[in-house]
């Protein structure tokens, strides 16, 4: 069971996971040594799976963020999977879901006219419902 210490660090590393273990302590009342033996044991028990960074999409030139339900008439997905496999480019994030459609993807591209081709593209494989997004709030 996780106590409030162990939720503020992960507070903290979800913030900075680059931050010092001497820094992180001192956010979370311990010492480095101790801070450095607690995100180990929440490490070794796979609570913290791995560290990443966040990229600006639009500074690489990606302007357009999309989430495409997809919908597939047929329970063999192997072509719709295929041919995202080779959208990685494009493609964020492809999770299968329940509800309404079969997948949702998550998508960024430079231009409204590559959102467009990649469309065209899935529509040979899939049926989909697109979704803009405007602003993260």
């Amino acid at each position: 069971m996780l106590d409030q210490t162990d939720l503020s660090i992960l507070k903290e590393l979800s913030k900075n996971s680059r931050i010092t273990m001497k820094e992180l302590g001192e956010k979370v009342h311990l010492t480095g040594q101790a801070a450095a033996s607690r995100v180990l044991k929440l490490e070794d028990a796979g609570i913290i799976e791995q560290y990443t960074i966040k990229v600006n999409q639009q500074k690489l030139g990606y302007h357009v963020h999309a989430m495409i339900t997809i919908y597939t008439t047929s329970p063999y997905h192997e072509p719709y999977l295929s041919f995202i496999n080779t959208q990685r480019d494009y493609v964020v994030h492809n999770y299968k879901i329940s509800g309404d459609g079969c997948y949702l993807l998550e998508c960024n591209f430079p231009s409204n006219q590559e959102l467009d081709q990649f469309l065209e593209s899935l529509n040979g494989h899939a049926n989909y419902k697109l979704s803009i997004i405007i602003n993260k709030s």
